[in-house]
């Protein structure tokens, strides 16, 4: 798997990942303002008459152009994000758990007007969600081991990447929410 190239709007925020053939579109359309950070990708072409390869550098971040790639201000909300803002962590007992032992829980059900949204929802064993089920924390005398937040956009793309590369770490740390004890 080919590490992702992180795509930054105009303005400088953190737009999106691009896959190596989205980036390359990007460069070759005219739709880069500039790059920086070290190259993670060179592609080659062709060998001209005077028995030159041409090549394509493709560097860790994008600045773009024009078209957002998210139009929303809000992260997507998927169970993989959730899970990983919340470090695998179930937000009742306070144990880590593999994915597959994890599930989605809304503080406040659905059933009784919940959202499913960031600020609703936390990660939980499937024991501690079948216990709380569709009651409200103090009606099965539970309570959340941190308070559930949305995700700023730098927090969101690294949540949702895996393999993250080192100039695109440091840009993106630079808008982590830093808590403090």
């Amino acid at each position: 798997m080919q590490p992702m190239v992180l795509k930054l709007s105009a303005s400088g925020l953190p737009d999106c990942w691009l896959n190596l053939q989205e980036a390359v579109t990007e460069m070759t359309a005219d739709r880069v303002l500039y790059s920086f950070g070290s190259i993670c990708h060179r592609l080659y072409g062709g060998i001209n008459r005077h028995g030159e390869r041409s090549f394509l550098d493709v560097p860790q971040i994008l600045v773009g152009r024009g078209v957002r790639c998210s139009k929303s201000g809000v992260p997507a909300l998927s169970n993989r994000t959730l899970f990983a803002r919340d470090r695998h962590i179930c937000m009742y007992c306070g144990q880590r758990f593999p994915t597959s032992q994890l599930s989605r829980d809304h503080v406040i059900p659905t059933s009784r007007g919940g959202k499913d949204e960031w600020t609703n929802v936390v990660t939980a064993c499937r024991r501690c969600n079948h216990h709380k089920a569709a009651h409200l924390l103090d009606e099965c005398g539970m309570e959340l081991v941190a308070v559930p937040y949305t995700p700023n956009r730098h927090e969101y793309l690294y949540l949702s990447n895996h393999r993250i590369l080192h100039d695109q770490m440091n840009y993106l740390q630079q808008g982590f929410r830093h808590f403090r004890a």
